[in-house]
């Protein structure tokens, strides 16, 4: 490797030519950006791409254009909207801390501040604290790991290799445009330096490549085995009334937490009878995979003669199937009342309603 401390200017030159355009970042050079605008997109794209959080920033920031309106909102407002990205506890916290910063007067412009505010932890102070307020602090996420494991040919696997990753992209962090220079990481690691087939021939800082010298770039970093998920199962029931689906909000903490779902039982822990009487009949599997184990959810239907002794009747005018987490979206795709030929006199797989519901439009 040659002197890596010529690496961060070489870096820079290249990101100010190539930088990805995206919707909450300011050009190369153009100093901090909004803190807001920053803070609500590393929070979004945790566990999460840069192709499937676009539209939800956009859209959010369009509903919510400073963290004081954030602030503002409707906790159901908010669940609505993050529905599909997944990870709710992001949502329920973002709320909580666009209120903790709305009643400071802003966010504050250190990473120990930051890391202070609800649901920010070490990697997102770093980067809000880089990116938005200039300061020389070091950002690694994912495509910053495997980058300094290919400079540096670091083979220790994942994640007991994290501590010295770090040390290592801290040498590399230069006091000059940091936030730029945690940004070029990034989209190097995105666009070049990528997981499988690297693109080293156009890498702008090959020659300081250990690992592509020593021939083993594509095989770092390495990763310990990961263990089998373990697999759950439980129950959902989709109960209709006339021109209604039965729903609830699920409880503020745990999986889900806090979002428009159906009734359910036994794959959270729970263990709950059927949320109305009624003829309920198994009308299809769900399979989903969460971070910590896979599911196996057994969709019940049925049309509702009683009322309801758990959740309440949504009216298909005011029901919005893509406020629902991916979990449950999954379920409806079973259970809304139509047919090939959109008849909404029989379920998804043909079976005649005792009492007819009505088709959302």
């Amino acid at each position: 490797m040659r002197d890596p401390r010529v690496i961060p200017t070489e870096l820079l030159a290249w990101y100010d030519r190539h930088a990805r355009v995206l919707p909450w970042r300011m050009p190369p050079g153009g100093g901090g950006a909004d803190p807001y605008r920053v803070w609500l997109s590393e929070v979004m794209l945790q566990q999460t791409t840069v192709a499937a959080v676009k539209s939800y920033f956009q859209r959010f920031t369009s509903l919510w254009p400073t963290v004081h309106d954030l602030a503002a909102a409707e906790d159901a407002q908010v669940m609505a909207e993050w529905a599909g990205l997944g990870y709710y506890a992001r949502a329920r916290n973002l709320v909580a801390c666009a209120r903790a910063v709305a009643a400071m007067g802003g966010f504050p412009d250190t990473r120990e501040g930051l890391a202070a505010l609800p649901g920010i932890g070490a990697y997102t102070s770093a980067a809000i604290a880089a990116i938005a307020f200039d300061r020389p602090e070091t950002v690694v996420d994912g495509n910053v790991e495997r980058v300094v494991a290919r400079l540096f040919a670091v083979e220790t696997p994942l994640p007991a290799a994290k501590p010295e990753l770090v040390a290592l992209a801290t040498r590399l962090t230069p006091p000059r445009r940091p936030g730029d220079f945690a940004q070029a990481m990034m989209d190097l690691g995105a666009t070049i330096c990528t997981p499988r087939s690297p693109a080293c021939g156009i890498c702008p800082i090959i020659p300081h490549c250990a690992a592509r010298a020593q021939g083993i770039a594509a095989d770092l970093p390495r990763k310990a085995p990961k263990k089998a998920k373990p697999l759950r199962r439980g129950i959902v029931w989709i109960g209709f009334a006339e021109g209604a689906v039965l729903v609830e909000t699920r409880p503020d903490r745990g999986l889900l937490g806090g979002t428009l779902a159906f009734p359910s039982t036994g794959w959270d822990g729970s263990d709950l009878p059927p949320p109305a009487s009624a003829d309920w009949q198994e009308i299809g599997l769900v399979r989903h995979v969460f971070t910590h184990f896979a599911l196996d959810l057994t969709v019940m239907s049925a049309p509702l003669t009683a009322a309801p002794q758990r959740g309440s009747l949504a009216p298909f005018s005011e029901f919005r199937p893509s406020a629902l987490p991916g979990l449950m979206r999954k379920a409806w795709a079973l259970a809304r009342p139509e047919t090939a030929t959109g008849s909404a006199t029989t379920g998804r797989r043909g079976k005649p309603w005792r009492n007819p519901p009505q088709s959302p439009a």
